[in-house]
């Protein structure tokens, strides 16, 4: 885990975080992060389940994605998502709580690979692949 040291300015990933207002609105938390990996948590909440009383797949494919953005750019460089995917495993419900972790598996040139599972517990929920993209020097400048 890494943590800020009083004083000091925000890391890459925190100053990402903070500025994240999709995730902050949905209540997700950001709880560790390392080189090339990151832990969130969220609670679902009544806005989040669809019309069959499950987690909508929408809320849990952000969910994923935030871990993924938070272990993508724990290297520095603005690193932006090139494609995604995801498995549901099982449905979750109002008022789960969810941990989603994810871990980089390979960087080549200006790209990633990173995989994240979301678990309710101990309980696997899905499955989520990102692949990143470092953006240029006058990209990140753009981006900010």
């Amino acid at each position: 885990m890494t943590t800020q040291v009083p004083g000091s300015a925000p890391s890459p990933v925190e100053a990402m975080f903070a500025a994240d207002e999709a995730s902050r609105r949905l209540g997700i938390e950001l709880m560790q992060y390392g080189e090339g990996t990151a832990a969130v948590r969220m609670t679902v909440t009544p806005a989040m389940v669809n019309g069959h009383k499950i987690a909508h797949g929408g809320y849990l494919f952000l969910f994923a994605d935030t871990a993924f953005a938070c272990a993508c750019n724990t290297h520095g460089p603005v690193t932006v998502a090139a494609a995604a995917d995801i498995d549901f495993i099982a449905p979750a419900h109002e008022g789960d709580v969810l941990v989603a972790t994810a871990a980089e598996r390979t960087r080549f040139g200006r790209s990633g690979i990173y995989d994240v599972t979301i678990r309710r517990g101990d309980e696997v929920i899905a499955e989520f692949r990102g692949r990143s993209r470092t953006l240029r020097a006058t990209q990140n400048r753009e981006a900010q």
